[in-house]
């Protein structure tokens, strides 16, 4: 049995419909919000629902043979996953953003508020532009608003909540979208059935 970790929101959704088109009858994971374990020995599969944070960690160990992950969490956690597949779902951007006519590029040094710190800092560092980063959990778009920081790091979909916060992007860090991730020896020990995942999922995802 292959056992899967992957969050729950929009990404489940997503990966859940993929699943579905890829022949997997897993509907039930898009129903019950409260179960943590969904097993379906029929399809030889195993999901567990947990934080997008912990899914690299959970891969890593061995807790979960797959993961499905955006790829803003792999910039910023930096595990030794085999990244086989690109799944073209839960696609946005990692910006930085901040109030309208802030001249970032014009100082050396900046306070920048995001839930990335790594990925942040290494980006700025190549910026050769000093950054003090003020790590948060939720509600980024505010930092700036109230004085806590100059600009922000986020991820934006549509750009909507920026707007509505009098935010606007400055420039792209990277595109995100989710990826299917696999822990290096499940990818020996149970490479057939893995492969077969990975062979399904790449006929149904978008082109």
């Amino acid at each position: 049995m292959i056992t899967i970790a992957i969050a729950r929101g929009r990404l489940l959704e997503e990966a859940g419909d993929l699943l579905i088109k890829a022949g997997y009858k897993v509907n039930s994971i898009l129903k019950d919000s409260r179960k943590l374990i969904f097993e379906f020995p029929d399809e030889n599969l195993k999901f567990l629902i947990i934080r997008p944070t912990d899914i690299p960690a959970y891969v890593e160990y061995g807790a979960a043979d797959c993961g499905i992950v955006g790829k803003d969490t792999l910039l910023e956690e930096k595990n030794g996953l085999y990244e086989p597949l690109d799944l073209r779902i839960g696609q946005c951007k990692l910006v930085v953003a901040g109030p309208k006519g802030f001249d970032f590029t014009a100082n050396r040094s900046l306070r920048v508020a995001t839930k990335y710190p790594k990925t942040t800092y290494e980006h700025f560092t190549r910026l050769g532009v000093g950054a003090e980063i003020v790590k948060l959990y939720g509600s980024v778009e505010l930092a700036p608003l109230v004085g806590l920081s100059d600009i922000i790091v986020d991820l934006s979909a549509s750009g909507e909540t920026l707007k509505k916060n009098n935010l606007v992007e400055y420039e792209t860090i990277a595109d995100v979208t989710a990826r299917l991730v696999v822990n290096r020896v499940s990818m020996k020990v149970k490479a057939e059935e893995i492969k077969e995942l990975i062979e399904r999922l790449k006929k149904v995802r978008k082109k």
